[in-house]
């Protein structure tokens, strides 16, 4: 894939904020990577662009609980732009996602979502405009520079 209009591309996106989160995830006994994220009582699972899930529980798992997540990514396609800014948020809050990171192609801007419930997220940092540093909370507790996300 190749950055359009539309600044980086999906995977070139994904790969952004991943090289940032990686370090911190490492000290945390963490992993990055994306796989299937279950929705128990859905006939829904989704594969988030990046997650950061203990190792712990990623070892020899196969499909993990949003509440078993310390961030989901998002990066939103032409294709499911609205699958990913609606349906996923709400779903992930209402299994427990405790950060939520969407990254909107479409509008070149970044929202973090945190303090899921039932009723989704109750708190969010955003929309930002690609080039703002976004403070990822503890137990992260870095900023995520989103410039190069203009690519």
């Amino acid at each position: 894939m190749t950055p359009g209009a539309t600044g980086a591309s999906l995977l070139t996106a994904a790969e952004v904020i991943r090289d940032q989160v990686r370090p911190r995830a490492r000290e945390l006994g963490c992993v990055t990577g994306s796989g299937n994220v279950d929705l128990p009582g859905s006939s829904n699972w989704y594969v988030p662009d990046l997650a950061v899930v203990p190792a712990q529980a990623a070892k020899g798992a196969g499909a993990l609980l949003p509440d078993q997540t310390l961030l989901v990514v998002e990066v939103t396609s032409e294709s499911n732009g609205e699958t990913d800014r609606v349906v996923k948020r709400r779903r992930y809050a209402e299994y427990g996602a405790p950060l939520h990171l969407l990254v909107d192609r479409q509008e070149q801007s970044v929202t973090l979502y945190s303090e899921p419930g039932r009723l989704g997220y109750s708190r969010a940092d955003g929309p930002h405009p690609y080039g703002v540093v976004i403070r990822l909370p503890e137990a992260f507790g870095l900023d995520l520079d989103t410039g190069a996300l203009r690519a």
